[in-house]
């Protein structure tokens, strides 16, 4: 695997975001042909129903794609805590927010602690923390 840093860290899935545009443009073509069945009773059950269908699978991928992260953050904020305890024999500041944690992950162990101390004492943002990481310590399993 090639070596990962700041700027090509951000991983990308291809399929989803073709089936969130597949379902955006469904979506505007659902719409207007329920626009245009509107005059025609016969037309109009089968045209709302084909929108709320494609609305719904809409909403539905949107939420799948939460809920794993989600889940996947609490699952980096327990790898991070844990690491944290085993560097220093302490839990992680509770002031960090999840989001500065997930920075701080990418982070080697010999900064680790002294990035997450400065993190909770200056509020660091994502990014800067990010930033701030001089060896990268790559996680190839995030999407």
């Amino acid at each position: 695997m090639p070596e990962q840093n700041l700027q090509n860290h951000v991983q990308r899935v291809p399929g989803f975001l073709t089936l969130g545009l597949v379902l955006l443009v469904t979506l505007i073509g659902s719409a207007v042909n329920l626009y245009l069945s509107l005059g025609d009773h016969q037309r109009v059950y089968s045209a709302s129903l084909v929108l709320v269908l494609t609305g719904s699978v809409l909403v539905g991928t949107f939420f799948a794609r939460i809920f794993a992260l989600k889940a996947q953050d609490r699952a980096i904020r327990a790898e991070e805590n844990l690491r944290h305890f085993v560097l220093t024999g302490r839990l992680l500041d509770p002031r960090l927010s999840i989001q500065q944690i997930i920075g701080l992950r990418f982070a080697s162990d010999a900064e680790f602690p002294a990035l997450a101390q400065r993190a909770a004492e200056q509020g660091l943002a994502q990014k800067d923390i990010k930033a701030a990481v001089k060896s990268w310590r790559a996680d190839f399993h995030r999407v």
